[in-house]
């Protein structure tokens, strides 16, 4: 039996934006795909020859796949459009596709029409099921992977199969790194609670390093993207604590690209705890704004207090040694015409060197997304332009032409004073646009 995994293209900020091209100064970022396919590959049988086609890379194989029993896409909200056009396509041939992922949990009634099955949450559980099932031409219309499964079960992902595709088109920045699934928080645009579960799970010190191993032996890097959930509660401080001694007996430090955060999460973790991070290879930062009290606040002009917290996280970024990569997300409810300003001079003080620029998106699934639908906000599902980089919403205080304009002018102004980051550009691809 063959198997077709499909990892679909979609559009990034500078697809939609052009101009963003001629004044940021560094290359775009190109990054991994879904680990989702990697984790399903590492628990799929033997009897079935696994293959890998990512599509922003190379076709498809819609005209080559006589010999393919089963196609799995797996996909975001981006990608939702071009990977039901996919789905389509596979299934006019005679396949039978399976879809997964965090649109397909999220929105099972929109993918359902395009698919023979959808798998929603966590697929590791129930994938050896949907196998099987469709072995015998019995494939269900929905597959549920909640509760999530026990990380201490699961084997490491198929990084091989992204690993062994690289050539000069096909060089992802880095590959994710992934300690823990679901998050007790409960931030408004987030999804990953309810994809995944609030109960963080941990894949336990020897799985991590052993992800860490298979990317070192190929000279790759990993990102750390869990974002706050890292550092949320003493378990899970305790749990990347040992990781980082792990890291420190072997004689340090890793290959690491970056760590996603948040400013209240460094602003509440020890100098001690930093240095730790530091001396363990984490010298960047991906700090990501726009969810929490202090940066929903500090650009308001309402909000002295939460401000100045922000700029005491930055600092503290700096005093050890660790770039703050900075994520601004404009569009919330408080935002008005002047907060791009204020972003600006805070980032002008703060003397940050890198940023990425947002616009709030109401995911499907996230509490932002049930809140604007109600308040009949949504301006239309057009799912390739929900990549951060379009207002595909009302916004609060202002037009959604004013919003898209605010967007475009703060990667421009940012970038126009730090111009000297072009030639560091070339080199690096650390704007994620």
């Amino acid at each position: 039996m063959k198997l077709r995994f499909v990892y679909s293209k979609f559009a990034r900020h500078a697809d939609h934006n052009p101009e963003l091209r001629q004044h940021v100064p560094c290359n775009e970022y190109f990054g991994p795909p879904s680990l989702g396919i990697a984790c399903l590959a590492a628990v799929t049988p033997p009897d079935w020859q696994i293959e890998f086609k990512d599509e922003r890379v190379e076709d498809v194989g819609l005209d080559d796949c006589d010999d393919v029993d089963l196609v799995a896409l797996s996909f975001f909200t981006p990608a939702a459009t071009r990977a039901l056009e996919l789905a389509d396509e596979f299934r006019k041939r005679g396949k039978k596709v399976v879809a997964g992922g965090i649109f397909p949990t999220m929105m099972p009634e929109v993918v359902e029409p395009h698919v023979d099955s959808v798998v929603m949450h966590e697929g590791e559980g129930v994938w050896p099921t949907v196998l099987a099932d469709a072995k015998a031409g019995k494939l269900q219309k929905r597959y549920h992977g909640l509760p999530g499964v026990d990380p201490a079960t699961l084997p490491m992902p198929r990084i091989d199969l992204y690993l062994d595709k690289e050539n000069d088109e096909y060089k992802p920045d880095d590959y994710p790194l992934q300690i823990a699934r679901g998050c007790p928080l409960n931030c408004f645009a987030c999804v990953l609670p309810t994809s995944m579960g609030r109960k963080m799970r941990h894949f336990g010190t020897e799985h991590a390093m052993g992800q860490i191993d298979q990317l070192a032996k190929r000279g790759k890097l990993a990102s750390l993207t869990e974002d706050t959930s890292l550092f949320f509660g003493s378990g899970a401080s305790r749990r990347f604590g040992a990781l980082l001694d792990a890291i420190a007996e072997r004689g340090g430090p890793a290959p690491f690209s970056y760590l996603g955060t948040s400013m209240p999460m460094v602003r509440v973790t020890s100098s001690e705890f930093l240095t730790r991070m530091r001396a363990a290879g984490i010298n960047m930062f991906y700090l990501v704004g726009g969810f929490d009290p202090f940066t929903m606040k500090a650009f308001t002009g309402n909000d002295p207090d939460a401000l100045e917290k922000a700029y005491d996280a930055v600092q503290k970024c700096f005093d050890h040694g660790i770039e703050p990569y900075t994520s601004f997300l404009v569009g919330n409810d408080d935002d008005d015409e002047g907060t791009m300003d204020r972003m600006l001079e805070f980032a002008n003080k703060a003397k940050i060197r890198k940023a990425e620029f947002a616009v709030m998106t109401p995911y499907p699934g996230t509490r932002v997304w049930h809140r604007l639908v109600e308040e009949g906000r949504i301006l239309h599902r057009r799912w390739e332009r929900y990549n951060d980089a379009n207002v595909v919403f009302r916004p609060k205080h202002m037009t959604p032409e004013r919003l898209h304009e605010g967007y475009i002018y703060l990667w421009k102004e940012f970038y126009k004073s730090r111009q000297e980051l072009r030639q560091l550009g070339q080199a690096e691809r650390t704007i994620q646009f």
